[in-house]
């Protein structure tokens, strides 16, 4: 009887609460990504706002400013998504509830219209005189089998009103909170749609700005992409004399891939598994410019290149190795500016822009350990790592080999 009676109250909660679960699932994951971007708005506004700056570079402030309303713009879209998935699962919630108060309204007249039967019935005879009134011993067994599963009957009726009861509590307890959650998300939503008109309205001033001394920022680009392509052919020229002094004892002199010993190709092996998994190269950083060739976020027209991820950071802090390997090179650029290449089989990982190093060439490094701490630019205020990977001489995507955030 217990059993049936929980069996009951499982199987009727389960059907209703079924409905829309795809759609709770999904409400899940834009939450969660809704909150991961969150903490990029967090990270935006402390790594690329928060420094104190000692000249003005409008052309910086308006790449920032673009991050900054890109993000927040994700962040309302997302907002917007998960927003319209709970008006739907509101509308549902309240057509589970309407059905289970009609339910619920008719289990409560059919439970008082068997009362009043069964009252009127005990008013014209008592069940005595019903047991009594048998002709024979046959007739009063089954007349008591018959007031047994009434009683059972109504009985049941009674628990099957409370449970509806409960279900329509739950749901509309369950109706409510949505109905809260939709009122935050609209709130938030307001809220990040001002900052972004009041983003929008610095951004015009410094168009305005740019615009005036275009040719001048142009060159500055320019400039700034050629000095980027000469470090990154050093790197380049650095790993081709690597592999070329592997390869000096063999027979093939004229190689692309390094000569490896078994534990170097072992330790690849485990490199690329753990492809998408590997540690950040910064405890906490931003990805400011991604890897590859792509538009510049100011100028329409230009492009640029980047070698590997553009990773913004909070001054002081080391860059720490992804990956077990060896220092195959420490690279000294103009400024006092310092590179550390780390092998890792045939894999290269290169921590590009730090000031002073923890390491020297040669040494063993493992998963985690410091190799320098990253150059502060004294104008900007930014802290700016520059992380790029290799598989022999072909630079690959970080974004492909670092942990998901």
């Amino acid at each position: 009887m217990k059993f049936s009676k929980l069996f009951f109250f499982l199987y009727i909660t389960a059907t209703f609460f079924n409905v829309g679960n795809s759609q709770a699932q999904t409400r899940k994951q834009l939450e969660s990504e809704r909150k991961k971007i969150k903490q990029e708005i967090v990270k935006v506004n402390r790594l690329l706002f928060a420094t104190q700056k000692k000249g003005k570079n409008a052309l910086e402030d308006l790449k920032d400013i673009n991050q900054k309303i890109a993000t927040r713009t994700t962040y309302i879209n997302l907002i917007q998504k998960e927003s319209s998935l709970l008006s739907s699962e509101i509308n549902q919630n309240q057509k589970v509830v309407l059905k289970l108060h009609k339910k619920l309204e008719r289990l409560k007249k059919d439970y008082a219209e068997m009362i009043f039967k069964s009252y009127k019935s005990k008013s014209k005879q008592s069940q005595l005189l019903f047991l009594m009134s048998s002709h024979n011993f046959q007739q009063a067994y089954r007349r008591l089998q018959y007031m047994k599963q009434y009683t059972k009957f109504r009985k049941k009726q009674g628990e099957e009103i409370d449970i509806q009861s409960r279900l329509v509590v739950q749901f509309n307890d369950s109706l409510l909170f949505k109905i809260q959650e939709k009122d935050t998300l609209i709130k938030v939503e307001e809220s990040e749609k001002l900052q972004i008109e009041l983003d929008k309205k610095d951004k015009e001033k410094l168009v305005s700005q740019i615009n005036k001394r275009a040719s001048n920022y142009k060159r500055e680009i320019r400039v700034k992409q050629k000095a980027e392509r000469i470090i990154a052919n050093k790197i380049d020229a650095i790993i081709k004399a690597a592999i070329a002094k592997s390869n000096r004892n063999k027979s093939n002199k004229n190689a692309k891939g390094f000569a490896l010993t078994p534990a170097a190709k072992a330790l690849a092996k485990r490199f690329v598994q753990n492809k998408g998994k590997l540690p950040w190269p910064v405890t906490n950083g931003l990805v400011i410019r991604r890897y590859g060739t792509q538009p510049h976020p100011t100028f329409g027209g230009i492009t640029i290149t980047s070698p590997g991820l553009h990773i913004g950071t909070n001054k002081g802090t080391y860059a720490k190795s992804v990956f077990n390997g060896e220092v195959l090179a420490v690279q000294l650029h103009s400024g006092g500016k310092k590179a550390v290449l780390v092998q890792h089989g045939n894999y290269i990982t290169t921590y590009n822009n730090l000031e002073s190093l923890s390491v020297k060439t040669g040494d063993a490094v493992t998963t985690g350990q410091r190799l320098g701490k990253i150059f502060t630019n004294k104008v900007t205020g930014k802290t700016t790592l520059i992380f790029v990977l290799h598989k022999e001489t072909q630079r690959q995507n970080p974004k492909y080999w670092l942990l998901r955030r």
